[in-house]
């Protein structure tokens, strides 16, 4: 067994080498540029939008409760469509800064989780392929396995959700690598 406190290197390197990863994705691959499509008519779609002056959340459209979910005028109003979710956020530009730090938080917590995991199941100077093993598996539960949700639920595009997965494999491969070169001998 291997504390925690012994993993707090491998825990911060993993998250630099995810957040690196990740920005390589999302800046120079750019695969996920076919994520999101442009509304048509946008101008009118906004306006219309601002009309209503939305307060930042999610919504779903048409809403109803499971209790009026068997009602024929509800059901009329699922057929018409159109069927959706709508993310409201704040007005102005994106935060990127904030995003960027809570996405490194985010690693960080995966790190953490990870080295629990890895730690209560590898002794001191296990082999490295087995420190990757453990620690890439334990990593893509949360990178890859978690997109799986908003496909099944929120109506994700499975295109986009592939494209998710694929990252999960690359943010594991990183964690396991920082964990499998810094592991305590």
């Amino acid at each position: 067994m291997v504390p925690l406190t012994s993993l707090v290197v491998p825990i911060v390197v993993a998250a630099v080498f995810v957040f690196v990863v990740s920005s390589i994705v999302h800046m120079v691959i750019g695969y996920h540029r076919a994520d999101y499509k442009t509304l048509p008519r946008e101008a009118e779609a906004m306006d219309a939008l601002r009309a209503q002056n939305l307060a930042p959340s999610l919504y779903f459209f048409p809403f109803t409760t499971h209790k009026e979910m068997r009602s024929p005028e509800v059901q009329e109003r699922f057929k018409r469509g159109p069927v959706g979710f709508l993310t409201i956020l704040p007005s102005g530009p994106p935060s990127m800064g904030r995003n960027l730090g809570l996405w490194f938080v985010y690693t960080l917590l995966v790190g953490v989780f990870t080295a629990y995991v890895a730690g209560r199941s590898l002794a001191p100077g296990a082999a490295g392929m087995r420190v990757f093993q453990i620690t890439s598996s334990a990593a893509f539960l949360s990178y890859g396995i978690g997109v799986l949700p908003d496909s099944i639920w929120k109506g994700i595009p499975g295109s986009n959700t592939l494209r998710a997965f694929v990252d999960g494999i690359l943010y594991a491969c990183a964690t396991g690598a920082a964990f499998a070169w810094l592991w305590p001998r």
